[in-house]
């Protein structure tokens, strides 16, 4: 039992061996994600998913070494943390370093023009990009002032506003479809509803 105690404790490694490494497969992941685009953030799929479970199965065994101790899996995870947690406070602070390590956003959409260059770069679809566009509340294109895939690699679809003509017309046509639900309420015998 003590035997058994001492091996899942004790350190096959040295702590500061322990430390390089995490520090080492941290930065590589970092610079590794930062070069995958931000696509690959925002949009998993089965092949990204794999992709993903692949490396961490690859970066374990660089991370712990041959060393299976929970003291060993401590020291790593709390490196990460603490990395993490530095590397987030320096990027808060530091607008310039912020925007080298996360990027900048990309202009998909410019006045209702589909910038089709940005959309090869970034291996978003049309169909990707009219989904987004739609849940933004346009139905086309056309419809949208701006479009950008930000670096967290969520798409921000801006509308364009409608002109006074057409707010006009719109307004025009709820009336009329207004009028036309009491005429038809008129003419079925029943007595429309009150008005305030």
């Amino acid at each position: 039992m003590v035997h058994m105690w001492s091996n899942m404790w004790s350190l096959h490694l040295s702590v500061g061996e322990k430390v390089l490494r995490a520090v080492v497969i941290y930065l590589f992941l970092v610079v590794a994600l930062r070069l995958a685009g931000k696509r690959e953030l925002a949009q998993l799929n089965t092949l990204d998913f794999i992709v993903l479970l692949a490396v961490a199965n690859a970066v374990q065994n660089g991370l712990i070494g041959n060393d299976n101790s929970v003291t060993g899996a401590l020291v790593g995870a709390a490196v990460l943390f603490v990395l993490n947690g530095a590397l987030a406070f320096v990027l808060f602070r530091a607008s310039r370093l912020r925007k080298l390590a996360e990027g900048t956003p990309t202009v998909l959409i410019r006045d209702g023009v589909v910038d089709r260059a940005a959309m090869r770069k970034q291996e978003i679809s049309d169909e990707d990009l009219l989904t987004e566009v739609q849940s933004a509340g346009a139905s086309k294109v056309d419809e949208v002032q701006t479009a950008s895939l930000e670096p967290s690699g969520k798409v921000v679809v801006i509308p364009k506003q409608p002109d006074q003509s057409t707010k006009q017309y719109r307004d025009l046509v709820r009336r009329i479809d207004e009028l036309g639900g009491l005429v038809r309420e008129l003419q079925g015998g029943t007595a429309p509803p009150e008005r305030a």
